[in-house]
């Protein structure tokens, strides 16, 4: 508190030396203007801790200075004590009223006025103290809410997350006729990379491919490690025909691809595409089935590949319950 800087805005040339030995002589560093124009530029630019304002100053009086401190974003919270002579119950109110935290009559006390200093400081204190601890505490939120929605290994959303937005999309692509895609992507022939490189190489190699697909979607679409060497990609206002154009992108990029920690051998990946409108897919769980199902056959055809599924294509499978 003894070094806080303290804003004096005082017309009277005896009285603001009066007034600023007093509160250098109390530790403070002191700052002074003597009318409102000035003040407020001053004030802007060196930020005191505590502003004591008179009323009566030349230019702007001391209401229309304290109201325009208190609408400013960078001055609205340094504390304001207004200093005048006048001393009806009204010209407090009204320098209460907007935005004043204390009103001390002339003339003040000493004591009174380090008092008054003092209080308004240490309010000061704990509303910053507060706004700090607000801060951390909405930072720890966020943080926490990020956790619960991303896969920690590659950034992208987590499995969890993937289904809250599929169900979003899934009624909004009912609701107004959009087409709506899924893409799932496996990673070909991934377990020997993890045999013969470790787990670790195989974690670079999964951050790697995250990288790759969230280049390559828009801001709209979302990205998602669904699950080991398991993607997927959610594709609003995307048709079929879109999605594989975007699929055929994704693998050859994988397939072009150089990894340094397995520079003798390349990544491949298959990927199955499902959307709607389709008759025959009415649930997003369908939806899903199919883009599973179309991966499935991916892998059967020989790996490295994309197919697409229709809900037809589902109902034709014998081991479809």
């Amino acid at each position: 508190m003894a070094k806080a800087k303290v804003f004096l805005v005082e017309d009277d040339p005896a009285q603001a030396d009066v007034t600023s030995e007093m509160l250098r002589k109390s530790g403070y560093d002191v700052v002074c203007a003597s009318d409102g124009i000035s003040a407020i530029k001053m004030i802007k630019a060196s930020r005191p801790d505590i502003i004591l304002l008179d009323l009566l100053i030349p230019g702007l009086d001391g209401y229309e200075v304290c109201r325009w401190l208190k609408l400013e974003e960078a001055t609205k919270g340094i504390p304001v004590i207004m200093l005048t002579i006048k001393k009806e119950l009204s010209d407090k109110i009204s320098g209460l009223q907007i935005g004043a935290d204390d009103y001390l009559p002339k003339p003040y006390d000493e004591l009174e006025l380090n008092a008054r200093i003092y209080a308004s400081l240490r309010t000061k204190s704990l509303q910053d103290e507060l706004k700090m601890k607000n801060r951390q505490l909405e930072d720890l939120l966020y943080k926490v809410e990020y956790m619960a929605v991303t896969d920690a290994l590659t950034g992208l959303y987590n499995r969890r997350r993937f289904h809250d937005v599929l169900t979003k999309e899934f009624e909004r692509s009912k609701r107004y006729a959009n087409a709506f895609s899924i893409a799932m992507l496996d990673l070909d022939h991934f377990k020997p990379v993890n045999d013969n490189y470790g787990h670790q190489t195989g974690d670079i190699i999964l951050k790697e491919i995250a990288k790759i697909l969230t280049k390559s979607i828009r801001e709209i679409d979302t990205a998602a490690r669904y699950g080991g060497e398991e993607f997927v990609l959610l594709l609003p206002s995307t048709n079929k025909e879109g999605a594989l154009n975007l699929g055929e992108r994704v693998r050859k990029t994988i397939e072009m691809s150089t990894f340094s920690c397995i520079e003798d051998r390349g990544v491949t990946a298959s990927i199955g595409i499902a959307g709607v409108p389709d008759a025959d897919i009415t649930t997003e769980d369908t939806l899903m089935r199919c883009a599973d199902f179309a991966l499935y056959q991916a892998k059967r055809n020989g790996r490295n590949r994309i197919e697409i599924v229709a809900g037809k294509d589902l109902k034709l499978t014998p081991d479809n319950p």
